[in-house]
C-alpha cells in the first residue's frame, strides 16, 4: 500500500466526515433535544482591522487562537500553529533554534540574511518585528495569536504581502494574580514559567511574566559530544498601565530573551567524498569541523497611549524601540573536515512610531493614522573554504527609514450591506554599505579587526535607493443573515526592495545594484457562517494573487571559490487556492475542528541567467513555490469529562501537509506528504487553581525534514544537508494560579 495515498485518503475521509456530516448529526440531535446556550459556541474576539470585532464579521481570513487553546494543547511556541491552519508555514529556520521561516499563501522569505524583507509581518502588542531572528515566539503570558492571510498592506503596511501575525499579549485588570507552571518531558526536559500582575493603586497596574526553557538535544555532534537541538532559553516581560483619567489609558511593555541552544547541525544526505566516518543513520546527529556556540539576544520596549477624545473619536499613540543580536556558527557540510564553514554575527535595532485616529459611529468606522521606522540591520558571515585554504568575509550594513499614510472606512449601506476601503502611501529608503573580502587561510570572524590584509577586495561599495508605493484595498460584505456574511475583497501589497549583502562586484558589476519591491494584487471571495443555532461554524475563502517582480536570489558556484550572488526582480507568478475551516459544537462536553487549505501556485515567468549559455533563459517550467505544500490539513477534537474532583479534557489532532520543495528548484531535500498526530489530556479542579497536563506530540514519531542546504558537489564535496522537525516528545505540565 502507498504510504502517502494511505493517509491522504484516511485524513480526506475523517475531514470528510467530520465537515460534510457535521450538519446532518446535528441536525438530529436538535430534533432530539433543544440544546441548551451553553453548547454554542463562544464569540471570538480578534483586532484583525486594528479594532476589536468578532471574528464572523471581519471581511478577512483569520485564525485566532485563545489562551485557554494554547494552553490544552501544549503549545510552546508559534511554529507549532503551522498545523492548525490552511496554506500556512511557520517553522525554525535552517541551522538555527529560533529564526523565523514564515510563508502565507505561497509568499515569505527563508534567507534570513540581513539585507532581505520577510513577506509574512510579525507584530507583538501592534508592533511590527523587522527581523526573523528571534521571532519564532515562545507561548508566554499571550492572550491570543490572530494569523491574517493575504495582503495586509493598507492597514500593517509593507512585508505583509503574505499576511501577518499577532502575538497578544495579556492585558492588566488590576486584580491580584500569579501563574506558576513547572514541565518534565522527555529528552530531560525542564522548564519553569511564572506570570503574574497586581495593582499598586487603584489606577497603576504592573505584571510581568518569566520563562526558563530547557532540554537536551535530540542527538549530539558525535565526534564532539555538543548536544545537537537542544534547547537553553530564558524569556521575560514586563507590563504597566496608567489609567490617567477615565479617558486616557498608557500602557509600557518590556520583553527580553536570551537563547543559547547550540547552532543545529545538518544531516547529510549524501555520503562523504572526503571523510570517513561512519554515516549516521539518525538524523538528529552530525558531524562538525567548528565550535557549535550561538547567542541569540532581543529585546524590545513599547509604550501606547489611548485616549478615548470623545464617545466616537479615539487617538492612539505607539512608540516602540526594538534590538537583536546573533552569533551563531554552521557547518555546511557536517564533516569533521573545514569544507565550508560559516560563523556570522547579526545586528540590528529598529524605531518605530504609529499615531492612529479613530472615528465610530452606527454606520461609520474610520481608522487612519501616520507610521515612521528608523532601522538599521548589520552583520559580517565567513566563508571559510578550508580545502583551498581561504576565507572569505561577507558585511555591512543596511540603513532604513519608512514613513506612510494610512487610512480605511468601513460604511454600513444598510443592515445588511457593507463596503471598505483604504489606502496607504509608503515611502521607504535604504543606504547600505556591502564588502567583500578574500583572505589567505582559514580563519574565523575578528569583527573587523584582521591581523592580514585581504588578497582580493571583492566588494567595497555603498548605495542608496528609495521607493514609494500606494496600497488600496476595498471590500464588501453582506450580512445575509444574522448568521451568514459573505464578502469579497481586492488587497494590494509590497515587500521592501533592498541591497545584497553577498554582492560580489568583482566577479557581477551589476551586484551592486538594489532590487525593487514585490508587488502582489489578491482578489478574494468568502463566507463566514454559522449553522445549527451557533453550533457549527464553517468559514471559508476562495482567493487569487498575482504576484509581480519576485525577488529571486540567483547564486553560482565559481571555480576560485566562494559564490556569485546577486538578487534580481526576476519572476511573476499566479497564486490562487481555497480555505476552509470549521468548528463544530457536536455536544456540550464534544467539540470538533478541522481546516482544509488547497493552494495551486505556478511561475508564470522566471528570467535566470545561465552561466553556461551566458543567457538569459525562462525556466519558469523547472521552478516550483518553495516552503508551499499544495494541500495542508487538519482534523481535532476536544472531549470535556466532568469528575468530581474537576474536569478533564482530552483532545487530539492529526495534520497533514502535502509534498513540500524546500527551494525553488528541485533537489534532493525536498520533502514528501506527512502527518502528525498530537494527545492531550488536562485535568483542571475544581476550584480553577490547579491543572495538570499531559501532552504527547508527534505520537507516531515521524520524521520530516523541514529545511537544509544544497550545493551539491561544488566545494569538493557533498553538501547536501538536511533539518528535520521535532521527534515524538511526551511532557507533563503542573500548574498553579489564583
Amino acid at each position: 500500500m502507498n504510504n502517502k495515498g494511505f493517509k491522504l485518503s484516511l485524513l480526506t475521509l475523517a475531514m470528510t466526515g467530520v465537515l460534510g456530516s457535521a450538519s446532518v448529526w446535528a441536525q438530529d440531535t436538535a430534533e432530539q433535544d433543544e440544546q441548551q446556550a451553553s453548547d454554542k459556541l463562544e464569540r471570538i474576539e480578534v483586532t484583525a482591522r486594528r479594532t476589536s470585532e468578532s471574528l464572523q464579521e471581519v471581511p478577512v481570513a483569520v485564525s485566532a487562537f485563545g489562551e485557554q487553546e494554547l494552553e490544552r494543547d501544549g503549545i510552546e511556541d508559534i511554529t507549532e500553529l503551522q498545523y492548525k491552519m490552511p496554506n500556512t508555514t511557520f517553522q525554525v529556520s535552517r541551522g538555527t533554534n529560533s529564526t523565523l521561516t514564515a510563508y502565507i499563501r505561497g509568499i515569505g522569505q527563508q534567507d534570513p540574511l540581513w539585507g532581505f524583507e520577510p513577506g509574512v509581518g510579525i507584530y507583538i502588542d501592534d508592533v511590527y518585528v523587522a527581523r526573523p531572528q528571534g521571532a519564532v515566539l515562545e507561548v508566554l503570558d499571550v492572550q491570543r495569536v490572530e494569523v491574517l492571510r493575504g495582503p495586509q498592506g493598507t492597514l500593517y503596511g509593507k512585508n505583509t504581502i503574505g499576511g501577518a501575525m499577532k502575538y497578544v499579549t495579556r492585558d492588566l485588570t488590576g486584580y491580584n494574580e500569579f501563574e506558576i507552571k513547572g514541565t518534565v518531558g522527555t529528552y530531560n526536559q525542564t522548564d519553569l514559567k511564572v506570570a503574574g500582575q497586581t495593582a499598586l493603586s487603584n489606577n497603576f497596574y504592573v505584571g510581568g511574566a518569566f520563562a526558563t526553557l530547557n532540554r537536551d538535544g535530540y542527538g549530539e555532534f558525535v565526534n564532539t559530544g555538543a548536544e545537537n537541538y537542544n534547547k537553553e532559553l530564558m524569556t521575560g516581560r514586563f507590563n504597566a498601565r496608567w489609567l490617567a483619567s477615565k479617558d486616557i489609558d498608557v500602557k509600557f511593555a518590556a520583553d527580553w530573551t536570551q537563547d543559547d541552544s547550540n547552532a543545529r547541525g545538518g544531516h547529510r544526505l549524501l555520503p562523504s567524498l572526503l571523510s570517513d566516518e561512519p554515516y549516521l543513520e539518525d538524523v538528529f546527529d552530525a558531524y562538525t569541523a567548528m565550535p557549535t556556540d550561538n547567542s541569540v539576544e532581543t529585546e524590545g520596549y513599547s509604550l501606547t497611549v489611548d485616549w478615548d477624545v470623545d464617545a466616537q473619536w479615539g487617538f492612539k499613540s505607539i512608540t516602540a524601540y526594538r534590538e537583536g543580536s546573533t552569533d551563531t556558527n554552521i557547518d555546511f557540510d557536517s564533516t569533521v573536515n573545514p569544507v565550508l564553514l560559516v560563523p556570522a554575527y547579526y545586528d540590528d535595532d529598529q524605531t518605530t512610531q504609529e499615531f492612529q485616529l479613530t472615528y465610530s459611529d452606527d454606520r461609520l468606522n474610520f481608522i487612519g493614522g501616520l507610521y515612521f521606522y528608523d532601522g538599521t540591520a548589520c552583520g559580517v558571515f565567513g566563508t571559510v573554504l578550508g580545502l583551498l585554504n581561504l576565507t572569505i568575509d561577507n558585511g555591512g550594513c543596511v540603513d532604513t527609514t519608512s514613513e506612510a499614510v494610512f487610512g480605511q472606512a468601513s460604511y454600513k449601506l444598510d443592515d445588511q450591506w457593507s463596503v471598505t476601503v483604504g489606502g496607504r502611501y509608503t515611502r521607504d529608503e535604504k543606504d547600505a554599505d556591502v564588502y567583500r573580502y578574500t583572505f589567505a587561510g582559514v580563519k574565523f570572524l575578528d569583527r573587523g579587526d584582521y591581523s592580514a590584509d585581504p588578497i582580493v577586495i571583492n566588494s567595497d561599495f555603498t548605495t542608496k535607493e528609495d521607493w514609494s508605493k500606494f496600497s488600496p484595498h476595498a471590500s464588501v460584505s453582506y450580512q445575509m443573515t444574522p448568521d451568514m456574511m459573505w464578502y469579497s475583497s481586492y488587497s494590494n501589497g509590497f515587500k521592501s526592495g533592498g541591497v545584497d549583502m553577498r554582492a560580489d562586484v568583482s566577479l557581477n558589476p551589476d551586484a551592486a545594484n538594489p532590487y525593487d519591491p514585490e508587488i502582489v494584487d489578491t482578489f478574494e471571495f468568502g463566507v463566514k457562517s454559522e449553522w445549527l443555532d451557533s453550533r457549527l461554524r464553517l468559514n471559508a475563502a476562495v482567493f487569487y494573487s498575482d504576484y509581480q517582480d519576485m525577488q529571486v536570489t540567483v547564486q553560482r558556484a565559481v571555480e576560485s571559490g566562494g559564490v556569485a550572488s546577486q538578487v534580481l526582480n526576476a519572476a511573476d507568478s499566479t497564486v490562487q487556492g481555497v480555505e476552509l475551516e470549521s468548528t463544530f459544537a457536536a455536544t456540550e462536553t464534544l467539540n470538533f475542528t478541522g481546516s482544509i487549505g488547497y493552494i495551486d501556485a505556478e511561475f508564470d515567468e522566471v528570467a535566470f541567467f545561465n552561466p553556461q549559455t551566458q543567457q538569459v533563459e525562462d525556466v519558469s517550467d523547472t521552478w516550483s513555490f518553495a516552503n508551499t505544500p499544495k494541500l495542508t490539513a487538519n482534523l481535532g477534537f476536544t472531549k470535556e469529562f466532568v469528575l468530581d474532583s474537576g474536569s478533564l479534557v482530552w483532545s487530539s489532532s492529526m495534520s497533514y501537509r502535502d509534498d513540500t520543495q524546500i527551494f525553488e528548484v528541485p533537489s534532493p531535500l525536498d520533502e514528501d506528504a506527512y502527518s502528525l498526530a498530537n494527545t492531550s489530556l488536562v485535568w483542571y479542579s475544581t476550584s480553577g487553581q490547579w491543572n495538570i497536563g499531559l501532552h504527547a506530540k508527534n505520537v507516531f514519531d515521524e520524521e520530516y525534514r523541514l529545511a537544509g542546504y544544497n550545493f551539491g558537489s561544488t566545494f569538493g564535496e557533498n553538501i547536501v544537508t538536511g533539518y528535520y522537525g521535532d521527534p515524538r516528545t511526551v511532557s507533563l505540565t503542573v500548574g498553579y494560579r489564583f
